[in-house]
C-alpha cells in the first residue's frame, strides 16, 4: 500500500517533534539546573544552527558544558536528520526555530551571526 504525501508529511512531522522533545528531555535531565543557571546568568546563550555558545563578554566558565549539550545535541540531531531524509544543519535550524518562543527573556540568542538579548 503506498502512503500519500501528506501522510508521509505527517508522520515525519510526528517523528520530527518526538525526536526533539527526547532531545531536550534527556539534555535536560543530564544538566538541567547547569543549562538554566548557566543561560540565567548569561554564560551560554543559544544560537539559530539549534546549537549553544558562549555570548561575548561571558568567558568561558561555561566551555565544558556548551562542548558536552552540543555533542548530545549533534547525535540527536544526526538521528532526526537521518529519519527524516533532511540535512543534520536544517534539524538544528528547525528545533532552534520551534524553542525560540520558550527561551525565557534575557537569554542570550545568535542570529543570523550577531548576539541579542531576547
Amino acid at each position: 500500500m503506498k502512503m500519500n504525501k501528506a501522510y508521509r508529511n505527517t508522520t515525519l512531522a510526528k517523528t520530527f517533534v518526538l525526536f526533539i522533545t527526547l532531545l531536550f528531555a534527556s539534555t535536560g535531565s543530564a544538566f538541567a539546573l547547569d543549562l538554566e543557571t548557566a543561560r540565567a546568568e548569561g554564560l551560554i546563550g543559544e544560537v539559530d544552527n539549534g546549537y549553544i555558545a558562549i555570548p561575548p563578554k561571558a568567558g568561558d566558565k561555561a566551555a565544558e558544558l556548551v562542548k558536552t549539550v552540543n555533542e548530545q545535541r549533534l547525535e540527536v540531531y544526526t538521528d532526526i536528520a537521518k529519519k527524516n531524509g533532511i540535512s543534520v544543519e536544517a534539524t538544528g535550524q528547525r528545533t532552534f526555530e520551534k524553542r525560540y518562543p520558550d527561551f525565557p527573556a534575557g537569554t542570550w540568542v545568535k542570529m543570523k551571526g550577531e548576539w541579542s538579548q531576547k
